[in-house]
C-alpha cells in the first residue's frame, strides 16, 4: 500500500478484522490516527480505546463512535465526522491513518433512512442512494494538494454470509484502491491475521515498490497459489512426489510460507524485516 491509498478490509463477522485494525493503529508511523467505529458493538469501543490502543497511541488518536444502537442518522454523521477530523489534520500537513469500521454499517444506516422516506429498494434491498453515498465518503480521503498531508484509509466491509459478491462489498471494491480479504477458513485454522493472499490485491503496488520487491511478492503469490490448488490431492495422498517439480517446490516451501504469513497481535515487523524474511522463505539455501 502507498501513503494516501484507500483500502478495503473485506471480512465476515468474527474473523479478526478489529484486531487487525488495532495492530495497524498500534504500530503505524502516522502522525495522527482517526478511528471511526460506526454501527459496531458498544463494548467494542471501550475495548479498542483501553485494550488495543495503549497510552502512547491514545495521545495521537481520535476515536469517533456511533454504536449499533445509535439512530441511523447519527451513524451516518459519525462516519462523516471522523472523515472531517482526518481532513482537518491532513490540511495541517499531517499524515493521517483513518480506520473506519465499518463501511457496511454506514450503507445500512443510509438504507434505513432511504426506505423510511419512501425510496424504492433496488439491489438486494439497498436503494440507489446507498451506492451514491459510498464514493462521496471514500473519495474524501487521499493525498492533500501538492503532496502536503495525506489520509491513508482502511474501510472494513462486512461480507454477509462471507459472500464476496454482496452488493455493498461489490460496490466498495470498485471504488477502493485495493482490498484485503479475511478468510473464515484460515481463522478456523488459527491462522491470524486470516488474510487470503490469493483474493487480496493492491492497485497501486507497482507504483510504490521497487521492482525487486514486486517480483518477490509475485513469486510468493505464485508458489502459494500452486500449493493451494494442489492441496486436496496432497492431503489425501493422491499426489506423487516428482510428478510436478513446481508443486514439489511449493510443498517444500509451504511450512515456511505459512509461518511467514502469521503474526501475533503484539508483534510488529518493519518493511525491511518483512522483505528479508520473504526472500529467505523463497530462497532457503541463501
Amino acid at each position: 500500500m502507498g501513503r494516501g491509498q484507500r483500502l478495503g478490509l473485506f471480512a465476515g463477522s468474527g474473523v479478526g478484522k478489529s484486531v487487525l485494525l488495532g495492530m495497524m493503529a498500534r504500530y503505524t508511523k502516522a502522525d495522527v490516527i482517526v478511528v471511526g467505529l460506526i454501527g459496531e458493538r458498544g463494548r467494542e469501543v471501550k475495548e479498542f480505546v483501553e485494550d488495543i490502543l495503549g497510552a502512547q497511541d491514545r495521545s495521537r488518536a481520535v476515536v469517533v463512535a456511533a454504536p449499533a444502537d445509535a439512530p441511523p442518522l447519527l451513524r451516518m454523521q459519525g462516519a462523516s465526522y471522523a472523515t472531517a477530523i482526518a481532513e482537518h489534520f491532513r490540511d495541517k500537513g499531517k499524515h493521517v491513518l483513518l480506520l473506519m469500521d465499518s463501511l457496511t454499517r454506514y450503507a445500512q444506516a443510509q438504507r434505513e433512512i432511504a426506505l423510511a422516506i419512501g425510496e424504492p429498494p433496488a439491489t438486494k434491498g439497498y436503494p440507489p442512494s446507498c451506492f451514491a453515498k459510498l464514493p462521496a465518503l471514500v473519495e474524501r480521503s487521499g493525498n492533500g494538494l501538492n503532496g502536503v498531508g495525506s489520509i491513508t484509509a482502511f474501510y472494513t466491509v462486512l461480507s454477509e454470509g462471507d459472500d464476496q459478491q454482496d452488493p455493498i462489498a461489490d460496490a466498495s471494491r470498485a471504488i477502493l484502491d485495493g482490498h484485503y480479504v479475511l478468510s473464515r477458513a484460515l481463522a478456523e485454522q488459527g491462522h491470524y491475521p486470516a488474510i487470503d493472499v490469493e483474493q487480496s490485491a493492491s492497485r497501486v503496488m507497482h507504483n510504490v515498490v521497487p521492482q525487486e520487491h514486486f517480483e518477490l511478492a509475485r513469486r510468493f503469490r505464485a508458489v502459494y497459489s500452486r500449493y493451494q490448488k494442489s492441496k486436496d490431492l496432497i492431503q489425501v495422498g493422491a499426489y506423487v512426489s516428482g510428478s510436478d517439480p513446481q508443486v514439489d517446490d511449493a510443498i517444500r516451501l509451504q511450512p515456511a510460507m505459512a509461518s511467514f504469513l502469521q503474526q501475533t497481535m503484539f508483534e510488529s515487523a518493519s518493511m525491511e524485516e518483512s522483505l528479508a524474511q520473504m526472500a529467505a522463505v523463497l530462497n532457503p539455501q541463501n
